[in-house]
């Protein structure tokens, strides 16, 4: 059974930092492209980083020089490094990756239960 659990979201000021985490555990032979999304309340969930297996990686226009997004395969996790957070950035943050769980699998895409990123003064 493959998990991703994020840790991080906290409620931090205008200008402050946060890294987030997700650890991929469970039945994993491998992953291929993991990401961060978020969902605001009343907005739909959108895209804001991913990084393929190669580290190549892309970023929503409105975070672009403030968040970088990071992978420790030999942890099978994802990090989300935020600077000078906004208001706006205030969101549930999810994690996602494909994983391919066995030899014999395909890959499949998981989701994270997110956790809550709150930026206000």
């Amino acid at each position: 059974q493959v998990q991703l659990v994020e840790s991080g979201g906290d409620l931090v000021r205008p200008g402050d930092s946060l890294r987030l985490s997700c650890a991929d555990s469970g039945s994993i032979f491998s992953i291929d492209g993991m990401g961060w999304y978020r969902e605001a309340p009343g907005k739909e969930r959108e895209l804001v980083a991913r990084i393929t297996s190669r580290g190549n990686t892309n970023y929503v226009d409105s975070v672009k020089r403030r968040f970088t997004i990071s992978r420790d395969n030999a942890k099978n996790a994802v990090y989300l490094q935020m600077n000078s957070l906004k208001p706006e950035d205030t969101a549930v943050y999810y994690c996602n990756a494909d994983i391919r769980a066995s030899v014999s699998s395909t890959y499949m895409n998981y989701w994270g239960q997110g956790t809550q990123v709150t930026v206000s003064s």
